[in-house]
């Protein structure tokens, strides 16, 4: 044992003393595998399946700079190194991201296993993730001509804003909707895991919901967002505005004659082309806002709104007192 070892070794006796380490590690384990066995998750591997939140991240912050290298990518850039620069961070950023893709279809071979059906084998779950970050790739153009009009569209529908580098380094619904554009493409794929993950980065970081199964067109501007959420199996057409604090949800939960949530049925708004909904409305249901319809603040919506609608609340009755009448 050389000296870094021994060294070591009386660190983690003094602290097994101070905090008491051996009954916590023991009584950790014994509760992980009580939810294991409760789980039916029997087979735990010697290593870990579900991909890292981690590696995610990294890969999303560098496809970031890959999107918009001149913008948010290393401050050395120059002009004329910018494919290369591109390429070389798009090889390392596709490598990790095909181990995370990886990590996903083992994942869902393991639950296939337990649930009795036949798992995939681990050298076509390699080819398989291998296939799927191409074609991820290939839509990273597409991806990048969407935002290009996303974020336009944020730039032309707020006047405090100077420029649209303003707008993209600085608006966190730009961020939520890059974010959401990319986590979109992998859900698209088969990978709702790591779509998941990216899309709730984005939630943690701007307060901003957007789940990867909604469909978003292009021209979405989500001005100061804040508590705006957006539900998996909502339509969204063109140039929608939405301000914070908008809720596009679902306004009840089917179950089965069991009593079990049923999933994946269309539970959420249909929003067309041009609509503008402004801070704190809640609309709920699989209803549809026409289009070019406006919906005021703090207003709650369930039924269908024909196209060319201004929806507002009730005005507030004013009542003027003097001299203490009306007290």
């Amino acid at each position: 044992m050389n000296n870094v070892e021994v060294s070591e070794s009386i660190f983690i006796q003094q602290n097994n003393s101070r905090w008491g380490l051996d009954s916590i590690v023991s009584e950790l384990s014994q509760a992980r595998n009580e939810w294991r066995d409760n789980h039916s998750v029997g087979e735990y591997q010697n290593k870990r399946l579900l991909p890292s939140k981690e590696n995610l991240s990294a890969v999303v912050n560098n496809l970031l700079k890959i999107l918009y290298p001149m913008r948010l990518g290393i401050s050395s850039i120059r002009k004329e190194s910018e494919d290369y620069y591109v390429g070389y961070l798009l090889s390392n950023t596709l490598d990790r991201l095909m181990e995370e893709a990886y990590l996903e279809l083992r994942y869902s071979a393991n639950l296939a296993r337990q649930s009795g059906s036949s798992p995939s084998h681990e050298d076509s779950d390699e080819a398989k993730a291998i296939h799927l970050v191409r074609q991820f790739s290939s839509q990273l153009p597409s991806i990048r001509r969407q935002l290009d009009i996303d974020i336009l569209a944020a730039y032309q529908g707020d006047p405090s804003a100077k420029s649209v580098d303003e707008v993209l380094l600085c608006y966190p619904g730009v961020y939520a909707v890059i974010h959401y554009r990319i986590a979109h493409q992998l859900y698209l794929l088969g990978l709702p895991l790591l779509a998941r993950i990216v899309s709730e980065k984005a939630h943690s970081e701007t307060g901003i919901d957007i789940h990867p199964g909604a469909q978003i067109d292009v021209g979405i501007f989500i001005d100061h967002g804040t508590g705006v959420v957006i539900g998996e199996t909502a339509i969204i057409g063109k140039r929608v505005r939405i301000y914070q604090a908008v809720t596009l949800g679902a306004k009840r939960f089917l179950v089965d004659d069991s009593g079990v949530l049923q999933k994946s049925y269309p539970r959420h708004p249909i929003v067309e082309d041009d609509v503008v909904i402004y801070a704190g409305a809640t609309l709920l249901g699989r209803i549809t806002i026409g289009a070019k319809s406006s919906i005021g603040g703090n207003v709650w919506v369930t039924r269908d709104v024909p196209p060319g609608s201004n929806i507002r609340q009730a005005s507030v009755l004013q009542t003027k007192y003097q001299d203490g009448d009306g007290i």
